[in-house]
């Protein structure tokens, strides 16, 4: 079931990652981060003038509220809904993309394989730390965005 964050301007405004921290730090507390996979979305309440064209991506004091929220959480990819669009408007908050009308968000793909390539190292070092790894995870993560990463990768990442 889907746990919705609801994140208020004065949140945003004061980078406080507060409405996070009260889902999460309960559940970590109990060893039971696995129970929040792929279970969270976020409802941003950020007012805009109707004439206001711009998508939340697009606007600096969200995105600088998401980069805040990386920096603590750099696993939080692992929670989000993949399957209701959540880890790619998470994504658009991290990764420099334009919005086509009829294509949706097109990451700058340079910026995206970092990203993704960011997001592989974190995650895989975490899942081992949480005894949750699974390469089959990863190579998800990494299909969402569309690539195909090799076994011989995550042999080798899982060493270092």
């Amino acid at each position: 079931m889907t746990k919705t964050i609801t994140v208020q301007l004065d949140h945003i405004t004061a980078l406080d990652i507060t409405p996070v921290k009260e889902i999460i730090e309960p559940i970590l507390e109990k060893n039971a981060i696995a129970s929040l996979e792929q279970s969270l979305s976020f409802d941003i309440q950020y007012p805009r003038e109707p004439d206001d064209p711009r998508e939340l991506s697009e606007v600096p004091e969200i995105r600088l509220w998401f980069v805040r929220l990386d920096t603590i959480y750099p696993w939080f990819p692992f929670l989000l809904d993949a399957k209701e669009g959540d880890l790619a408007r998470y994504s658009a908050m991290l990764v420099p993309h334009q919005f086509n009308r009829v294509e949706g968000i097109q990451y700058n793909p340079e910026a995206l394989e970092i990203f993704v390539m960011n997001k592989l190292f974190v995650l895989s070092d975490w899942l081992q730390t949480q005894g949750l790894y699974s390469q089959f995870r990863l190579q998800s993560l990494a299909q969402l965005f569309g690539y195909d990463i090799d076994d011989s990768f995550f042999a080798m990442i899982k060493k270092g």
